[in-house]
């Protein structure tokens, strides 16, 4: 599946040329004119990467990324009309992973993007599988679920984050007790499933009618693969 980009800017002649030079790279995009319209975007989830421009109608690309930041972990590269440092500087304090200056070439852009991901697919901090409409913030201990951050307890996070990792792969009792407990060998693997269970209560909430989380009697369970 094609890492997916999320393109917010108002200008359709810079949209219309990032569009081209990203898909023409292999990459899926989707793309907004306003602030507002990217958080609805992001909340449907499967955003791998938002470029994301200063200068929005409806308020700053600056305001926008703070509030981004509070519930994801997804990579921001700016696009601004601003060359100065301290432009620069407050830009990357806030979250963003890149900043590039207008005006710029577009198959530079498409470089920039593709140099973040080597980034994330070095072990540093990436948002969840693009198949999945999970985000992973590491640093804060919060999972994000169709742009929700949910309320879970320490083994809760564990075990979402496991499958969260691989999709479509099962996992058994023990296999999950071994990676989200520091003493599995303490606890009886059925405790495995009474965090499962509560696990599915959090997520009915947000998406009554999805089944992320699949059961597979007789061996454990996976996350959904597919959406």
């Amino acid at each position: 599946m094609a890492l997916r980009i999320l393109i917010v800017e108002d200008e359709q002649g810079i949209v219309d040329n990032v569009t081209y030079a990203l898909e023409t790279e292999g990459f899926a995009t989707v793309s907004c004119k306003t602030g507002a319209e990217a958080l609805q975007a992001l909340a449907k989830g499967s955003i791998d990467l938002i470029i994301l421009d200063i200068g929005l109608p409806d308020r700053t690309g600056f305001d926008l990324c703070k509030d981004i930041r509070k519930t994801s972990s997804v990579p921001i590269i700016f696009l601004t009309a601003r060359a100065k440092e301290v432009d620069r500087i407050v830009g990357l304090e806030l979250g963003g992973d890149d900043y590039v200056v207008k005006p710029f070439s577009p198959r530079e852009l498409a470089a920039r993007v593709k140099a973040v991901f080597r980034r994330l697919g070095n072990g540093e901090a990436r948002p969840a599988a693009a198949k999945t409409p999970f985000q992973v913030d590491k640093q804060r201990c919060v999972i994000s679920y169709f742009g929700q951050p949910l309320d879970l307890s320490r083994y809760e996070f564990k075990i979402l984050e496991v499958l969260i990792e691989k999709p479509g792969r099962v996992f058994s009792r023990e296999q999950i007790m071994e990676r989200a407990w520091e003493e599995p060998e303490a606890s009886l693997d059925r405790t495995v499933d009474t965090h499962i269970k509560t696990l599915r209560a959090k997520l009915h909430k947000i998406r009554p009618k999805a089944d992320p989380i699949q059961t597979h009697r007789g061996f454990g369970y996976a996350l959904k693969e597919s959406w």
